[in-house]
């Protein structure tokens, strides 16, 4: 019995990382098309409450009873929410409204090497030579990224700038949830903090009726779906593979969402980042995945 039973776990994990990581590939073409009508922070405040509802639903039919979170995993739970998906939300969408979907991709995947430098800064695990040598390559090809949109104006450097800070509070939010999640359930942490990230982008409210009111029926499908797949599905499956998988595993297969999304942007939006945009996201990655030549953060979120 014990045999088939590991085989399962692993398999549905697997399955999950999938699932997230196809979905999140098609977050960034979705907001770069629906940004067109919605504004950064209502298009935000509209994909959390869509994502709130659903999580929120799942929560009420799944069998498994709520566990009470501690007052330390309410603060991390809080920490997520906010960083995760409010901060991260808006910063994204502001990105691509400068940016194609391709390069912000390729820059906001430079999030597993925050996690690792933010472990080794605030959690004592350290700063192995791999990790620095990969950090650098990694900033290396942010620089390119940066060089390439240059010479289209500000705002296109603005948007390289924005996608890094994504990429920094989605360090934040891994670090934050996974501690929680030994604990807890994934669907109830999900919901917790996509409803937080909700409240938090409330201020929000009156852009979004403005925008509801003016925007074509497929940008606000567009909308529903980033609430619906990338946020409810996407993190609900995300949080079951992080409970089950090593974080710095699990953050390397992220590193097929910007291929994907690259290919899905050029059949759907017709766009594709600048050449040297492309060399800058493959150099990021590369240095990615040097950094987790030896995992620096195993050990102490596993």
């Amino acid at each position: 019995m014990t045999t088939t039973a590991a085989p399962r776990l692993h398999t549905g994990a697997l399955l999950a990382v999938a699932v997230t990581v196809v979905a999140w590939a098609s977050a960034f073409v979705a907001i770069r098309a629906v940004g067109a009508s919605y504004e950064p922070g209502p298009l935000a405040l509209g994909r959390l409450l869509v994502g709130a509802l659903a999580l929120g639903a799942g929560v009420l039919v799944s069998r498994r009873r709520w566990v009470a979170p501690t007052r330390r995993e309410w603060g991390l739970i809080l920490l997520c929410g906010l960083a995760w998906f409010a901060v991260y939300n808006v910063v994204l969408n502001a990105a691509e409204q400068r940016i194609d979907a391709g390069t912000t991709a390729m820059l906001v995947n430079v999030g597993p090497i925050l996690i690792a430098l933010f472990a080794g800064l605030l959690l004592g695990e350290g700063f192995p030579r791999w990790l620095l040598i990969g950090g650098g390559i990694a900033f290396c090809g942010a620089v390119l990224v940066g060089a390439s949109t240059a010479d289209t104006g500000t705002a296109d450097v603005l948007g390289v700038v924005l996608c890094l800070a994504a990429a920094v509070t989605y360090a934040i939010g891994v670090l934050a949830q996974k501690p929680v999640l030994r604990r807890l359930p994934g669907l109830q942490v999900t919901f917790l903090a996509c409803a937080i990230g909700a409240v938090a982008c409330l201020p929000f409210t009156p852009g979004l009726l403005d925008d509801l009111a003016t925007a074509p029926v497929g940008a606000t499908a567009g909308l529903v779906y980033l609430g619906l797949v990338p946020t409810a599905l996407a993190f609900s499956t995300w949080a079951y593979a992080l409970a089950r998988m090593d974080a710095g595993r699990l953050g390397v297969t992220t590193y097929l969402a910007p291929p994907i999304t690259i290919v899905l942007s050029a059949v759907l939006l017709g766009e594709l980042p600048p050449a040297l945009a492309l060399v800058g996201g493959a150099v990021c990655l590369a240095g990615v995945a040097l950094s987790r030549r030896r995992s620096p953060i195993r050990s102490q979120i596993r």
